[in-house]
């Protein structure tokens, strides 16, 4: 029946083009937000049957008009999809949809990484995967001492003396400590900045080792809540990235426990810190919350230590932060962050 169809890219830029895209996936209670690298419809007699979208790794928005269901054309738009992504050097992609699509997913050569009922199934393909990740931690982290392990996932936009104290406190109750760095670039303090800056402020941690969250920690392929707001979507976002970890991560790491800071300001880690709550012990992880350290009568947080500046409050700054943060913060080589914090109110 779709034999003779026409593929054409939508122009992001255009309005029109966007508006018709959108209005198809609102029948599949699919939003389109545009925040993606590229848009394919498929039109027959000039009315869109099927669409998909890329945004790097991921494979989104993907959708086919219900009489054209189960004639296969799901597999050619994901077919399309993924050559666009290997024209951009992308070999590994992954999917969210609906668990009642998973199957569909599933035959096209897809793996399963978790689900969160009954909002989202995360799916992966390609040149990589949950586990090889997990192996490559596991192989960093034969320098720790053997046994059980705590874990802690942190941000750092920079590293404080809050992030710091919670870090110590999980050293000192634990053998071994793994400090998974928030890998995705969309915070005003660069990852690479953000990594050196962790190890650093930690180096008199010996038992405490520093890595890349990568992909699967508060991503955009298992978290893009974080960094998008929406209830909704944040609610069952939040709970797909604590079941990622408890399910793959926290056991071949011989995690057992996983320590985050309470969360007075932003609603999102808020709404993350219930997910783990919920999750973590059903897989046998416990979770430690601990209190926000405090000065001046006001908690440390990573926001406020932007905040001071804009307000360049150099001295007030110096009391939330390690001393290595605060040397790199006025050094020369930190100017063009400082800078782009003061035109700034992001969130992150």
């Amino acid at each position: 029946m779709w034999a003779n169809y026409e593929i054409r890219e939508i122009n992001l830029d255009n309005s029109r083009e966007v508006e018709a895209v959108r209005t198809f996936l609102a029948d599949f209670e699919l939003s389109f937000d545009g925040v993606v690298d590229y848009t394919v419809a498929f039109y027959q007699n000039d009315q869109i049957i099927a669409t998909g979208s890329l945004a790097g790794e991921i494979l989104r928005n993907i959708a086919v008009s219900p009489k054209l269901q189960g004639e296969g054309l799901t597999a050619n738009v994901v077919s399309h999809l993924i050559q666009q992504a290997g024209q951009r050097g992308i070999y590994h992609y992954f999917i969210f949809t609906k668990p009642s699509a998973a199957a569909m997913f599933l035959a096209l050569g897809f793996k399963e990484i978790a689900r969160a009922e009954p909002h989202v199934v995360l799916l992966e393909s390609g040149m990589g995967s949950i586990e090889s990740y997990c192996r490559e931690i596991a192989k960093k982290a034969e320098v720790l001492p053997a046994g059980p392990r705590a874990a802690l996932v942190v941000n750092c936009n920079p590293f404080t003396l809050g992030h710091k104290a919670v870090i110590t406190r999980a050293a000192e109750e634990n053998q071994a400590v793994i400090v998974f760095v928030v890998s995705e670039d969309k915070s005003l303090f660069p990852f690479s900045v953000r990594l050196r800056l962790v190890e650093e402020g930690l180096a008199d941690l010996k038992n405490v080792l520093v890595v890349p969250a990568g992909k699967y920690l508060v991503s955009s392929a298992t978290f893009p809540g974080y960094f998008t707001k929406g209830a909704a979507t944040v609610a069952a976002q939040t709970r797909l990235d604590a079941t990622v970890f408890a399910r793959h991560i926290a056991p071949a790491l011989n995690i057992t426990k996983r320590y985050v800071g309470d969360e007075p300001y932003c609603a999102t880690t808020n709404c993350y810190n219930e997910a783990l709550a919920e999750i973590l012990p059903e897989f046998g992880i416990s979770l430690a919350v601990m209190p926000r350290i405090t000065s001046s009568g006001q908690a440390i947080s990573a926001s406020r230590v932007r905040e001071l500046i804009r307000q360049e409050q150099w001295d007030s700054l110096k009391e939330l932060v390690p001393e290595t943060t605060y040397q790199y913060i006025i050094s020369p080589e930190a100017k063009p962050i400082i800078d782009k914090i003061k035109s700034s109110f992001s969130r992150h």
